[in-house]
């Protein structure tokens, strides 16, 4: 019984005390005024009753209620009916201010004084005060409450004859039951009547309508995301303007925490005044008026419920765990039926007529039901999990959280494992753990009906029966009484309070309300009270726990098979069959990652423990400790499924004999596992076993039984009384069931709490000291168990220590692993809350001591042991410790003078000719590194890895050979191997070995090849040898100097300290030696060439003059005495000194002479008017030292000028032409950034007066005059009216779709269109590229004042549009240049050039993209759960792919520019990285020589070679390039063009494997090719033409090309076989980030031979075999298993042409003939291909390879483009090929030409053909001539050719708009032989000449005639 309300307050409005506008809240009176004993008066009442502050009201508003809650310091809450009426404010009055009580109590009647405040809105009208009557009760019971607080306002608002005193005492004096579900009716004595109905129980919470209120203004997602944030201890904000609701709200969540109870901050209501709370660090669940919305918008960490609006904010660093699937959808799926039962029936043909829906009182139940349920599964077998540490005096009960999350499959579950942590469970626990306790609802729902609910999962009717049923029981709960009498009470008339009351509310008399009280305290003295007759039983534990989800555990399911393996080899073991186990082991080890197999293992050992079969032979306990630590190194911290716990007490009893008296067992080898180090496993099991010792007591006759024999002597590990396997504790943790006889620990406890009242003092004392015996006796065990593991067997070693440093932290731990620690370091401070502190290496003892010590206080304190009991277990652990130390010792001594075990023999590796071997092989093992292929992973196959073998260190490579560790994958041999200058990463790690799971120290080595070596290093390599591996290796990585890498050294006895040449000029000058002196000097110092000093020109008049010696600088030293000589100085060293014969023999120069850019006689008579010339004014280096020593300049550009403009650009490197287009006759030039001066300081400052003219000055005007000599140069296609912009080409081309919004595309668009259109109208718009993260530039200025409606759209997948987008008017010269560099740069009218600024990346951020890269492709570690989607992810993260498109982007644009005749300069960052990428792509893209194996080395050779790339700086060859590391722009230049390759297979001479052989060897440093930084660099040291005397020799081969041409004589690897290239094609590849492919030279590798890039190596011994068998003409097969990341597929599976072609070769041989060479053969092929052709092979279709291929080959993004601007072929996608989207067909059709929209449905035959013949036409460049057929079509005014006569796809089309003139031609080479002369005609068009050969002067005439004709019609 309890009273109703224990207070009745009226509280007014009273004056603040500092005078405020605001007023504050006054306690008028309280009844009672003494505090009740038992519940003392609350503070704050007065706050709480007008929470929004208190404020005087111009009108009178109408009462308002809510019911507020107050916490008191014991977690009691007060609920606090609150009724708030107004009454009219008296004006104020200066007396009444004052603080007299006397003359407030005087004048409270009338409502106190009242002070205005100035902000009040009529002070001369009428205001009014608020006044509160108050009910606080312990009782939750709303609608009473609201019903007495208004018949007290009724009584005194309409006047009725009833003395409110009266009314007052008899609401402080009723008293009702507290639950139990009976019935009261009260009355007031104011002819009212109420009934109060009471709950069945108690424990379950009242929540009349709020549930379903909350969900109705919230939202089902919402309501769930508050129910677990409030779960997970997460900071809940409820907003409303409604007092009422936010109440509501806030008991509905907590409602449905049910059966949890919530045990942080509750304040439904939080007044204004206090609003401080919500920065409290603890969890919450607030309510606060929405007019306060603004004071939480600061609040980072609460999650922010809108009830008016429905809104749930939850910020960004909140995390809420949502429910563990599939209970978070299940759930959702039943609330909506339960909210919209309608839902189900809405798509009904025939829908039912409308069932009655729920009442709101229903519907709350049904939804407090879901939640019921959903906590009935969560929790389901809880009890299962309870550990019973102490019965009496009271229980003490411990949840085993880790075993409970493993049974139930949720250990990874973010959610399960904070609500298990959190405060509301452990309160659950105490609560409901208890075994004999009353039971209510929730009881009976996990125990009974789980197997119901896991039947009803797919069954949503059935779900939902169960819903209304347990709502039907939840409704009874709070309304036993259905049919109640009504209630009466009296309520004010309408608009009452608006009437004028009579008087304010009175003053009562406390003397009647006291004397009303006193007498019903006096008559409730006298009854007895009232003892509610609690029904306890046991608590039933119900069904053990199921998993929530059954998840197979992937490739290691639980599958009888593997369970018999499992017994048949533990059989085998203990029968002494060791033969047998050693076959099965493998296989074992294997299944032991399955749960199944382990729980068996442990079950099977267990059995041979009871059979006295414990002390083993050396083999047999080698075999049980290899599986126990199998078994334990998938095991975590917590042990979730308790196979350490069962390993427990076996690894006390396995042992072997060692000596005579020397046992060994088996804990002392599976020590390295961090279960053993986390205190949280070792309470759980110490309270698991005390309690199975616990239940013992109770079950035995405990007479004659001393505790102490329970445990045998605890100082001997094998004398322990282990758990039977049928005992609850084993079956419990291996999630079995005990059988019915049995009773559980939970059973025992409960009978004997229902007895402990029946039994005497004595024998409850007896017990409490036997159970506290039991749990001192069980701490002394395990005080021996976990010092046995702690211990490391060798105690001089602290590793065991450092491992734990984290003790129960892996992540700690395997931090602190890393570092490489000395054995004698000074002490280390370790974690003092879970790890040892200053753990010196003498001190391991000290530290185990401390660790146990720890664990013993916690347990036995919360087990209840007293504190003499503890003190002796503190004095006996050192004890227990120091003698377990000196078994030991014996032990590791005798352990050591076991016979080895015989290890495989070790493999050597073959090397290459001149590859030395430097460091013999070490033992190690190679582990797993994440790529799943080679350890068995999805893709199938073997498990290669682990594998056992040894890793050999040579001059060349770093190399694993060994076989797998597996033995059920066979003999194979494993290699990997990588050079060593690929090495870019070395790590020291600390793994388990996968054979004997020890932890041994171990090396990762990462290359930039894509190969990692995870070693770890067997036992018996040293820490010596292991450090001596890694400092050789770091020698051969990082040798001092070039001239050490293997390039150099291979086949020479290399002396470091060697000066590069042996002889010296015969009479050097003064003047050199200093030089060469200081030059020696600055090389010593370890300074690069390339110095960033500031450079001081000298003054105007001294320019002529050689620069002062301390001015001389690394870069700039002109080695000229007069700018204009040209002849050697003499004062150069003889490597300075090349003959003009050498030079002209370099690459460029054979380069420049093919593209016609003028030869070396020429430039130096300068008498041909040809627009370039060849310079040497660069031939000793001395103005730019990383150019090559002949440059193409400007024909009219003397040397003497080129020196000033060189100043301009950083590095000296000054605009040099490198290409020309032969059709277009544009030039592209490459350069460096600009420095501050030059053409951008010109544009920045072109108006600034200059007070004298200095050097600067000079060279910006030489620059601009050499910018002027280029642009004169080309054909001019710029009028005078205007220049062209790029910005048409801005939204066309870059803009199309963005493949994410972070990756950033290049765009083109004009932000200084404004600024251009101020100086003239006429000029075009200034064009920018500029990063974009929009996918359509709708909205971009730029683009529509560009005229973007002139352009067609750009296509889908990143292809340009037609190749008309470009503006007509063009600038005669593009320079593009780093937008950073040419920021707020103005264009100038005058020029002939216009700038282009972009965006690019720097050398930084590719290699930091790179690195990403590495680790998405090899990431190290095997994944937890691999999936395709991380491996994406990775890659994406990386951004690689992203800087490839940016990359091609700029290609294509540079490309397009070419194309329309504007010349263009490449001016970024130093010139050497991405300058030369670009360049060299658009010479690949424009010209398709570079595309045969001769032009791309000639095109490596000329931009990365001559132009100086820094190979060795980027590479960090040397000692001195280690700071800077290894950035792969080569290997990113070559990741394009196999791009490009994917998408033209067939316009490239060489097969992709050539591409990876470049990319493998630019880094290997094998061959000299790549070595250095520029031709000046290879000249010093003498590189560049030495090999042209020895290059016959039979020495290694020393250049990459050299061994390119040798190899490709022998084999067609090179070759690709699908070349078959269009004339003069111009390739625009796609180059969006969904059209890029991973390149799988990063993804693949062949352990069976290592990299395939080094052919001696890879192409191995053949494999006799098959060839012996096929001779013995025995029908053997020749089938043979290729396995995925092991066999080479090229090899293993060649392509058709590979395998016919070495069929030829080996018939040839058997025929005794000398076998022919590959490419001979395969060129007279292709000769009787092309023959078949002719149109005199009676109309035979050429060969697949020539004609059908290149259809597909186009239909992958290729426009064919032969005519004018406007017809372009644009071949649809196939079906079939398509890389694009289908969207990109589409939009092609919307814009192709009419000519081929015209042509697109008919044949060849029916065609307007007017004219028609073979003709032969010469390709471009360096193409052969072909036979062709040639239609003439007036209609469409064009001439179109084909392949033959009856082809229907057109080949090309030539427009006869754009030809200007039909003249006679002459042959030229190649062509045919026969013809006359005469037979040769050239057609000019606007973009090149076509030369035609017809079969004879005849019919050349016809053709002659017939086109002039067309001409002259048109």
């Amino acid at each position: 019984m309890a009273r109703l309300a224990d207070y009745f307050v009226l509280v007014a409005f009273g004056p603040h005390p500092r005078g405020s506008g605001e007023g504050q809240g006054q306690i008028l009176q309280r009844f009672p005024e003494k505090d009740w004993e038992d519940n003392p008066f609350p503070q704050g009442v007065e706050l709480f009753c007008q929470p929004s502050g208190w404020q005087l009201c111009p009108e009178r508003n109408p009462p308002t209620f809510f019911v507020a809650v107050l916490t008191d310091i014991n977690s009691e809450r007060h609920y606090c009916a609150c009724l708030t009426f107004w009454e009219p404010a008296e004006p104020t009055q200066e007396a009444v201010c004052t603080e007299d009580t006397a003359m407030r109590e005087a004048e409270a009647d009338e409502g106190g004084p009242v002070r205005l405040s100035p902000a009040a809105p009529n002070p001369s009208g009428q205001l009014f005060a608020p006044k509160t009557l108050v009910l606080v009760s312990r009782l939750d019971h709303a609608e009473v409450f609201r019903n007495s607080l208004g018949l007290i306002y009724t009584i005194h608002v309409e006047g009725l004859n009833v003395g409110l005193e009266n009314v007052v005492g008899n609401l402080l004096t009723c008293i009702i039951p507290l639950a139990g579900g009976s019935q009261r009716t009260i009355s007031l004595g104011a002819g009212d009547r109420q009934v109060i109905q009471t709950p069945l129980t108690d424990s379950l919470p009242i929540s009349r309508c709020s549930v379903a209120l909350l969900f109705r203004q919230l939202g089902i997602a919402n309501v769930l995301s508050l129910f677990c944030a409030a779960l997970t201890e997460h900071k809940v904000l409820f907003l409303s303007r409604s007092y009422q609701r936010l109440s509501d709200a806030c008991r509905g969540l907590l409602a449905l925490l049910f059966p949890l109870r919530y045990s942080f901050t509750y304040v439904p209501i939080l007044p204004a005044q206090l609003l401080e709370v919500l920065s409290t660090p603890t969890p919450f669940i607030i309510g606060v008026n929405a007019a306060f919305q603004a004071e939480t918008q600061e609040l980072l960490d609460v999650i922010v419920a809108d009830l008016d609006g429905g809104t749930v904010t939850v910020p960004e660093c909140v995390h809420i765990p949502a429910l563990p699937e599939p209970l978070q959808s299940q759930t959702h799926s039943v609330l909506s039926m339960v909210l919209d039962p309608e839902l189900e029936l809405a798509d009904l043909a025939f829908p039912p007529p409308t069932a009655s829906t729920s009442s709101l009182k229903m519907q709350d139940k049904e939804l407090r039901a879901v939640f019921l349920r959903l906590f009935a599964q969560l929790l389901q077998g809880y009890r299962w999990c309870l550990h019973m540490v102490r019965i009496h005096p009271e229980p003490v009960i411990r949840f085993h959280k880790a075993a409970f999350l493993g049974q139930r499959g949720l250990v990874e579950d973010d959610f399960l494992m904070k609500v298990l942590e959190g405060m509301a469970f452990a309160g659950f626990v105490s609560e409901r753990g208890v075994p004999y306790r009353p039971t209510d609802l929730f009881d009976e729902l996990v125990a009974h009906e789980v197997a119901r609910m896991r039947a009803d999962e797919n069954h949503p009717q059935r779900v939902l029966r169960h819903v209304r049923e347990l709502a039907e029981q939840l409704y009874k709960n709070e309304n036993p009484y259905p049919a109640v009498a009504m209630h009466k009470v009296q309520r004010p008339g309408e608009a009452s309070h608006l009437r004028r009351a009579p008087r304010p509310f009175p003053r009562l008399d406390e003397g009647v309300v006291q004397w009303i009280v006193d007498q019903a305290t006096a008559k409730m003295q006298g009854v007895p009270p009232a003892v509610k007759a609690e029904r306890r039983t046991t608590v039933p534990s119900g069904p053990p726990m199921t998993a929530i989800l059954e998840r197979s555990s992937g490739l290691h399911g639980n599958s009888a098979r593997r369970l018999e393996v499992v017994r048949n080899c533990i059989s085998y073991v203990f029968e002494g069959k060791m033969l047998e186990a050693k076959k099965l082991l493998p296989a074992v080890l294997r299944a032991l990652k399955g749960r199944a197999a382990r729980r068996c293992l442990t079950q099977e050992l267990h059995l041979h423990v009871q059979q006295n079969r414990a002390v083993l032979d050396h083999q047999q306990f080698d075999f049980v400790v290899r599986m126990m630590n199998c078994c334990l190194q998938d095991c975590t911290s917590l042990d979730e499924h308790g196979i350490a716990a069962s390993l427990l007490p076996l690894v006390t009893a396995f042992c072997r004999k060692l000596s005579p008296g020397v046992t060994q067992f088996a804990y002392s080898c599976v020590q390295e596992h961090v279960v053993w180090s986390t205190p949280q496993f070792w309470e759980a099991m110490f309270y698991g076993d005390v309690q199975t010792h616990i239940r013992a007591l109770y079950l035995e006759p405990v007479e004659d039984r001393d505790p102490a024999q329970v445990f045998g002597d605890a100082r001997n590990p094998g004398g322990g009384r282990w758990p039977v396997p049928g005992s609850p504790l084993a079956l419990r943790q291996v999630g079995e069931v005990p059988e019915q006889d049995e009773r559980s620990a939970l059973d025992v406890a409960s009978e004997q709490r229902r007895l402990w009242p029946t039994l005497s003092r004595e024998k409850q004392q007896e017990l409490v000291q036997k159970e506290e015996s039991t749990v001192f006796s069980q701490a002394i065990h395990y005080a021996n168990r976990m010092s046995y593991l702690l211990l490391p067997l060798d105690t001089s070693k602290s590793r065991l220590l450092r491992e734990r440093a984290g003790l129960g932290d892996p992540e700690s731990a395997s931090n602190s692993l890393l570092t490489s620690s000395m054995a004698g370091s000074v002490a280390e401070s370790y974690d003092t809350e879970s790890g040892f502190e200053d753990a010196e290496t003498c001190d391991v003892a000290g530290a185990v001591v401390r660790f146990i010590n720890r664990f013993v206080d916690k347990v036995c304190t919360e087990s209840g042991v007293t504190s003499d009991h503890l003190k002796g277990l503190h004095v006996m652990v050192p004890d227990i410790v120091q003698m377990h130390i000196e078994t030991l010792e014996a032990v590791h001594r005798e352990s050591k003078r076991l016979p080895p075990i015989q290890k495989p023999k070790l493999l050597r590796p073959r090397l290459l000719p001149g590859e030395e071997c430097v460091l013999d092989g070490l033992r190690v093992y190679l582990l797993p590194d994440g790529r799943e292929e080679g350890a068995g992973g999805s893709g199938g196959g073997p498990a290669l890895l682990p594998a056992e073998g040894a890793v050999f260190l040579t001059t060349y490579r770093v190399i694993f050979t060994g076989m797998p560790t597996d033995p059920l994958v066979g003999e194979q041999v494993v290699v990997r191997s990588f050079p060593v200058a690929a090495l870019i990463k070395e790590k020291r790690i600390n793994v388990q070995t996968p054979v004997d799971q020890l932890l041994q120290d171990g090396l990762q080595l990462r290359s930039c090849t894509f190969q990692l070596l995870k070693m770890a290093f067997d036992e018996e390599v040293g820490s010596d040898s292991a450090e001596l591996f890694r400092k050789q290796l770091h020698k051969l990585r990082y040798p001092p100097d070039v001239r050490g890498t293997f390039a150099f050294t291979v086949g020479s006895a290399h002396t470091p300290g060697r000066p590069p040449r042996a002889t010296k000029d015969k009479g050097p000058s003064l003047r050199t030696l200093s030089r060469n002196l200081v030059k020696n000097a600055k090389k010593t110092i370890g300074r690069q060439y390339v110095t960033r000093k500031k450079y001081h020109p000298p003054s105007w008049e001294h320019r002529g003059q050689p620069p002062p010696e301390d001015q001389e600088d690394a870069i700039s030293v002109s080695e000229e005495l007069e700018p204009s000589t040209l002849t050697p100085s003499s004062a150069l060293k003889p490597s300075g000194r090349v003959t003009m014969s050498s030079l002209v023999e370099r690459a460029c120069c054979r380069d420049y002479q093919r593209l016609g850019l003028g030869t070396l006689s020429s430039s130096l008579s300068r008498a041909k008017p040809e627009p370039f010339r060849v310079s040497p004014v660069n031939r000793m280096h001395a103005i730019c030292r990383s150019y090559p020593g002949l440059l193409i300049v400007p024909q009219s550009v003397q040397d003497n000028a080129l020196q000033r403009v060189s100043r301009c650009y950083r590095q000296n490197r000054f605009p040099v032409v490198c290409w020309r287009s032969g059709r277009s006759k544009a030039v592209l030039l490459r350069s460096g950034g600009l420095h501050g001066k030059g053409v951008v300081g010109l544009f920045k400052a072109q108006n600034a007066p200059s007070p004298g003219q200095s050097q600067a000055d000079s060279s910006s005007l030489e620059q601009e005059k050499y910018l002027q000599a280029v642009v004169s140069s080309m054909p001019r296609y710029a009028d005078a009216s205007g220049r062209n912009t790029l910005s048409g080409f801005s939204s066309a081309h870059m803009g199309g779709h963005v493949p994410s919004p972070r990756a950033r595309v290049t765009t083109l668009s004009n932000p200084m269109a404004a600024s251009a259109s101020r100086r003239t109208t006429s000029r075009g718009k200034w064009g920018s590229v500029r990063a974009s993260g929009r996918s359509g530039l709708g909205g971009d200025v730029g683009s529509r004042l560009a005229g973007r409606d002139m352009l067609g759209p750009p296509q889908a997948n990143g292809a340009p549009p037609d190749p008309g987008f470009l503006r007509p008017q063009r600038a005669a010269l593009y320079i593009i240049g780093d937008k950073a560099q040419l920021k707020g740069v103005r264009p100038d009218p005058l020029q002939q050039w216009e700038l282009v600024p972009i965006e690019v990346f720097e050398s930084r951020q590719v290699k930091t993209s790179f690195k990403k890269l590495l680790k998405a492709c090899v990431p190290g570690c095997p994944a937890a759960e691999p999936s395709p989607t991380s491996f994406l992810r990775s890659l994406e993260d990386s951004e690689w792919l992203t800087q490839i498109h940016k990359l091609l982007q700029v290609a294509v644009l540079v490309v397009e520019l070419l194309d329309s005749g504007s010349s263009v300069l490449v001016s970024l960052e130093d010139g050497w990285d991405i300058t030369t990428q670009v360049v060299s792509l658009v010479q690949l893209l424009s010209d398709p020589f570079y595309r045969t194996l001769e032009g791309f080395r000639l095109l490596v050779e000329k931009e990365w070679l001559s132009f100086g790339h820094r190979f060795s700086h980027r590479g960090a060859h040397t000692l001195a390039g280690q700071s800077s590391g290894f950035t792969p722009v080569f290997l990113q230049f070559l990741d394009c063009v196999h791009q490009v390759h994917l998408q033209f297979p067939m316009e490239f001479e060489f097969s992709p494997f050539y591409l990876k052989f470049l990319g493998y060897h630019h880094v290997s440093r094998r061959f000299r090719t790549f070595l250095l930084d520029s031709d000046y660099e290879r000249i010093e040291l003498g590189l560049l033409y030495e090999e042209k005397g020895e290059r016959r020799g039979q020495q290694a081969c020393r250049s990459v090309w050299e061994y390119v041409d040798r190899l490709s004589k022998r084999t067609p690897v090179f070759y690709n076989y699908m070349y078959a290239p269009e004339d003069a094609e111009v390739l625009r590849p796609y180059s969006n980030v969904s059209n890029l492919k991973v390149w799988d030279f990063y993804t693949e590798e062949t352990l069976a031979e290592g990299p395939p890039y080094d052919w001696e190596l890879a192409q191995g011994p053949p494999e006799p075999p098959e060839e012996e068998r096929l001779d013995g003409g025995a029908p053997q097969s020749r089938r043979r298993v290729v396995w995925p990341c092991y066999d080479s597929c090229p090899r293993a599976q060649p392509d058709a042409i590979s395998r016919l072609l070495e069929e030829l070769q080996r018939l040839e041989t058997e025929l005794g003939r000398p076998p022919e060479r590959w490419k001979d053969t395969w060129d007279q092929v292709k000769a009787a291909q092309r023959l078949e052709g002719r149109p005199d092979g009676r109309g035979t279709p050429r060969s697949l390879l020539l004609s059908s291929v290149p259809h597909h080959r186009r239909s992958l993004g290729v426009y064919l483009q032969e005519g004018p601007v406007g017809s372009t072929l644009s071949l649809s996608l196939d079906s079939d090929q398509s890389s694009g989207s289908t969207a990109s067909g589409s939009r092609q059709a919307a814009r192709r030409s009419t000519s081929t929209l015209y042509s697109q449905f008919q044949t060849a035959e029916s065609e307007n053909r007017s004219h028609e013949g073979t003709l032969y036409k010469k390709g471009a460049f360096m193409k052969p001539w072909k036979a062709r057929w040639f239609v003439l079509d007036k209609t469409k005014h064009q001439l179109r050719y084909y392949d033959h006569r009856v082809d229907t796809e057109c080949k090309g089309v030539i427009d006869l708009a754009e030809v200007e003139a039909v003249a006679p031609g002459t042959p030229t080479m190649g062509a045919p032989k026969t013809v006359d002369e005469k037979a040769f005609f050239d057609v000019k068009t606007t973009r090149r000449v076509y030369n035609f050969c017809a079969q004879d002067v005849l019919s050349a005439q016809q053709w002659v005639d017939q086109i002039q004709g067309c001409l002259s019609d048109a």
